[in-house]
Order: C-alpha cells, then structure tokens, then sequence
C-alpha cells in the first residue's frame, strides 16, 4: 500500500461528493475524490428544488450548464392527498424567496445532472477517481487522518488528508467511523417500487412540468416528467402494505398502479420503457434515518451517509448540497485558522435544523386528513416563520426555510421579485389564494448564496452565538460584534 496527501478527501462523487470537493479546491485546498463507479451511473431521485438550482449551482460555477441541460422547468407541485378529492396545486412563485426568475427547479436525469456536477469539480482541479473503492479509514491517535480504498486495478492503497468527507450514500462503509449510531424512523418505513414509462399524460400547461404525488390506499405514488416523453413512477408502500411487493414485482406494480386511479389514467396508453438504464423495474428499502453523531475530528458524513428522509418532498439532492455546503464551509475555516468544534458544531446545528424541518413537517402531512390549508398551518407553525401559511409551506418544501437560502440568484435570467399581482395569480391557480407557507420554506438555503454572489454583506447567525457565512458563502465567520476572519 502507497501513501499520498490530501488536504480532503471526499467519498462518493454524487452531488454531496461534488460539492463538498468543488467548494474545498475553490478555496486552494488538494482534494482527491473517490467514487466505486464510473460516471455515467444510474441513480434515483430526478425532482431538484429551487435552493439547489439556484442557491448551490451557481456558487460551484455551474448555473448556465444547468440553464442549457435542456432539463424539463418545475414550477412546484401537485397533490392528490388529504381530505380533498381533487388535486392542488402550489408555484415556487408564492414566496419572495422564489419568485420572479427564480420560481422554478428542474426534473433530471441524475446519470447527466451528477456528471455535470462531477465533470465540474475535475474542472475546478479536483483529483478524481472513478472505480476506487473506499473499505477503511485511516486514524492518527483520536484523528481520522485518511482513507483505505482498492484501486481501479484492484490494488490496495492509503490516501492521507486533515480532513475525509463521506458522501457515499446510504451504504456507506464509513459512517460508523464517527461513532455514534443510525437511528431508523418509526414513523417513515417504506418500500418504493418504481419503474419509468414512455407516453405518459402531461398536466396542462403551465403545470406539465410539476411533480405530482398521488396518496391512494397503500401508501403515495410519485409521478416525474423528465421529458417530453419519459416519467419516472414510483409507489411507495407503507411497512403494513409491503407483501404487496413481494414475490413478483411486474404483478405488484400492475397492481398498485390500478389501485390508483389517478395514476392509472395517466398512464393509459403508455407504455414501459425499453432503453437502459430506465428499462428495469426496483425495489428501494426507503427507511428514514438520523444519526446521533454527523462528525467526529477530521471526518464529516453528508447527503445520506448522514441522513434519509422520506421522499415526497423530493430533499434528497437539496439535503446532500446544502450539508456539503456546510461541511465545506467548516473545512476551509479550520484551514484559515478557526477551532474545530466550533466550525462543525455550526455544521451539524445547521444540518440538524434543517433534516429536522422536513422530518416533523412530514409527520404532520402524513398523520393529518385534512385539507391543503391545514397543511400549510403546520409548515408556518414547525419553521416558525412569519408571514403567509402558502408562504412558508413553499419556503420548506423549496429549500429555503432558514438564512442559508434568504435569496436566491436570479442568475442569467435577471433579477427582481414578483410583485403581489403576480403572486395572486400563482396562488389563484392553485386553489389555495390566502395561504401564506409555501415559499417561507424553500427560501432558507439560497439566501446566503445571493448574497455572496451579489456581493452583499453576510448575514446574522442562525443561532445565539453562532456563525455566518462569509460574502462568498464558502467559510464561517464570526459575527462583527466577536470580530471576524476576512
């Protein structure tokens, strides 16, 4: 086995990976990537939220790549859950967070977006390394001080840095490494069984782009444009429903979907798809987790290493980038001189308050069987926002409930916020004109980026003697009043 030093190493090159490297070399730290795969790779979950889209993409440099993807425009989404029969509809475009040029995220294909995400970071000088296979860490005293991995070649070796970043997802060797343990859910402990379709119905425009969930008896199904012609569709069953899915899949997701009739009607005359990777049906344990421990000296775990929550809100990509933002952050100001434990205390506060956002606001959407308003009551009430109830549901399920995402970057479509007859409209065409909570959620992770982007001075701490993020969002710094690292 052969040594070489790092500053970072990050494990898992998906979107938390590529952050969290992109964000340290931006910063003049050597970063070594490793991913157990080669890129182009499949993996689910294609619904983004305006935060990633335009919170986090434009601080890696990556915002018009992503504008010319071609990607189907999200303008929010479209239930069928609760005690209402018919199906309501919520815009980005109800918060002031989001509105104007940023009212909208993208439906992808995570094989081209994670490319894009991870093409970048070997363009900023990431060293990356595709088919290397992290099995260990290496300690010095009470540190982690390195990484273990097997080569594209098969051949053991060591990799040494101050600091590992662990993205590898949900089947992580390395989180244990922390200490502390996983703590699965008892409420969000499902299976999804999903598969892709050709020929799906489409909304009517200005919609055809939404993400719809569709609650039906045994659980929800997700339906996901990702092209003119191509949607993803996905059931997921609660644990009481999950013999459902055993034995033969074809069957089981024959069924579920004609137990849907929503979903069902959709689909009518479409047909599966046949072109790989979307031509194969899958089984996903989508078991909730937390952590008790997210960093221990030298090591911080993001995206699903850490944390999993149930899909319907579609977090994932947001709570990978935003937690690889903050382990970022936290690296570079240790490099710049501040105290461990105060940096990656401010991490995991930051990351905590967030995954706990969506955790409660989805015990609330799954336990209440009420209608849409209720809903938003209980986004404004758990993110303790003021303002609207439509508002703050937005802001939360967006992104940008907290100060990390007050604004987002208009970037090259302009800038400005939609004035309140504009907003009236977005409300009116979802059914739910007076609510005020959508919008006050997604606006918590773009704020900060606008700001450094723009040039605007840091905000104030999130908590009683915390941290900001400095102008260009990619270090702590302490408060004026303490004084501050420039």
């Amino acid at each position: 086995m052969s040594g070489v030093d790092y500053d970072v190493i990050v494990v898992g090159g998906g979107p938390g990976g590529a952050t969290a490297a992109t964000l340290t070399t931006m910063d003049g730290h050597r970063v070594l990537l490793l991913d157990k795969e080669f890129f182009p790779r499949y993996q689910i979950g294609e619904s983004l939220l305006p935060s990633t889209v335009h919170g986090i993409c434009p601080m890696l440099g990556l915002r018009g790549e992503i504008e010319r993807a071609g990607f189907v425009r999200k303008r929010g989404g479209t239930f069928r859950w609760g005690a209402n029969p018919e199906p309501w509809t919520f815009a980005f475009a109800a918060s002031d967070r989001m509105a104007g040029p940023c009212s909208y995220a993208y439906q992808v294909e995570r094989t081209r977006f994670d490319e894009l995400l991870l093409d970048n970071a070997r363009r900023h000088g990431v060293d990356v390394r595709q088919g290397h296979r992290a099995v260990g860490v290496v300690r010095d005293g009470g540190r982690i001080a390195g990484v273990r991995y097997v080569d594209d070649a098969g051949a053991e070796r060591v990799a040494t840095a101050r600091f590992v970043v662990d993205a590898s997802g949900h089947t992580s060797r390395l989180h244990h490494d922390v200490g502390g343990r996983r703590e699965y859910s008892p409420v969000f402990r499902n299976l999804a069984l999903f598969g892709y379709f050709e020929g799906g119905h489409r909304m009517p425009a200005p919609n055809s782009g939404n993400i719809l969930c569709v609650a039906f008896p045994s659980g929800w199904f997700w339906y996901i444009p990702l092209s003119d012609s191509l949607t993803s569709v996905g059931a997921v069953v609660r644990r009481e429903s999950a013999a459902k899915v055993q034995g033969d899949p074809e069957a089981a997701y024959a069924a579920l979907i004609a137990e849907c009739p929503m979903i069902a009607g959709f689909l009518r005359g479409a047909r599966r798809a046949t072109r790989s990777p979307y031509d194969k049906l899958r089984v996903r344990k989508d078991y909730s987790y937390d952590r008790t421990r997210l960093w221990a000296p030298g090591m911080a775990l993001v995206g699903d290493a850490a944390c999993f929550i149930d899909p319907v809100f579609s977090s994932g990509v947001h709570l990978a980038t935003y937690s690889a933002l903050l382990a970022a952050r936290s690296i570079n100001s240790v490099f710049a001189g501040m105290d461990e434990d105060r940096c990656f205390g401010e991490f995991e506060a930051r990351y905590r308050r967030e995954f706990g956002l969506f955790r409660d606001f989805l015990i609330a959407f799954y336990g209440l069987h009420v209608d849409e308003g209720s809903y938003f009551w209980q986004a404004r009430r758990i993110s303790a926002q003021r303002g609207g109830r439509l508002e703050a549901f937005v802001n939360l399920v967006g992104g940008v409930s907290g100060a990390d995402f007050a604004r987002l970057d208009p970037g090259v479509a302009g800038s400005g916020v939609a004035g309140s007859e504009e907003r009236d409209s977005e409300e009116r065409d979802s059914g739910v004109l007076g609510s005020g909570v959508l919008g006050e959620l997604i606006a918590e992770g773009v704020n900060l980026q606008l700001r450094g982007l723009l040039g605007g001075g840091a905000e104030p701490p999130m908590f009683p003697g915390g941290l900001s993020a400095s102008v260009d969002g990619r270090r702590w710094v302490v408060p004026a009043a303490a004084g501050a690292i420039p």
